[in-house]
Parts: structure tokens; sequence; C-alpha cells
């Protein structure tokens, strides 16, 4: 049985081969740019997470005295980039004290990180600061 098309040209199916061809190649590009920005975007999902657990452990080390007498770290720093180990360079730390409305002390650790993206997007900053701060309660002596 001999099969025959009305789009056939003479040599048979290398009109249909490049069709294929330039529709993959579309279609691959497309899927590449999606697979690379979303595994960017997890990259900064999980980089904001260790930011903001370093930044909660170095207030929690910061407003309990008893607490980072227990603990291996000799400073807020030191506390704070104890989670920090997978991030290269290193977050910066800072640390302030004050008294809120209330008359209360507080300790407030803030944590940044420059984070860098795999490709430059259209639109989009290939490269920004991932800052988390938390501000937590002194507990008294």
């Amino acid at each position: 049985m001999l099969r025959t098309s009305r789009h056939s040209l003479p040599g048979g199916s290398v009109h249909r081969r490049g069709t294929a061809s330039v529709e993959l190649t579309a279609v691959l590009a497309t899927l590449v740019f999606i697979c690379v920005a979303t595994c960017d975007y997890a990259r900064s999902v999980y980089y904001a997470v260790t930011v903001a657990n370093c930044a909660r452990n170095g207030a929690l080390y910061a407003c309990d005295s008893a607490f980072a007498a227990k603990t291996s770290y000799t400073n807020i720093q030191q506390a704070a980039l104890a989670d920090s180990g997978n991030l290269s360079p290193a977050p910066t730390v800072s640390s302030t004290t004050g008294t809120d409305a209330g008359g209360n002390s507080y300790v407030e650790v803030t944590v940044s990180y420059p984070f860098q993206g795999t490709i430059n997007y259209p639109g989009i900053a290939g490269s920004f600061t991932i800052s988390r701060a938390v501000r937590m309660a002194v507990s008294p002596p």
C-alpha cells in the first residue's frame, strides 16, 4: 500500500523533517529557559530561608543570656552564621539593641546575602540582595 499526502513534495519527507527540527528547536529553547528560570527561583527561595534562619539564630543567641551561655558560640555573628555553611560568600551580620515604646529591651539581627542568578533575564535584575531582620525581646537576666 502506497501512502501519499496532499502536502508531499517530490523527494518525500524532507520538507516534513525540516519542519519538525524547527519546531523542536523552538520548543526545546523554551523548555530550557523555563527550567533555568525555575532553578534560579528555587535557589533564591532556598537562600532566603537560609538567611532568615541565620537571622533568627543570631537574635535567639542575643536575647537570652542563659541560652547563650549553654552554646559553643562566642558572639552573635558566630551564632547567626551557624546555618550558613553552604553559602559562599558568607552573609553579612549586623545587630542593634534598643528599647521599644513599652520600655522593653530588644535586639534586632539583620543578615544580608548577595544573590547572583544563573543567567540575566530580560526585565529582571541578575543579582540582588536577600536581607532578613529578626527582632526579639531581651529576656531578663
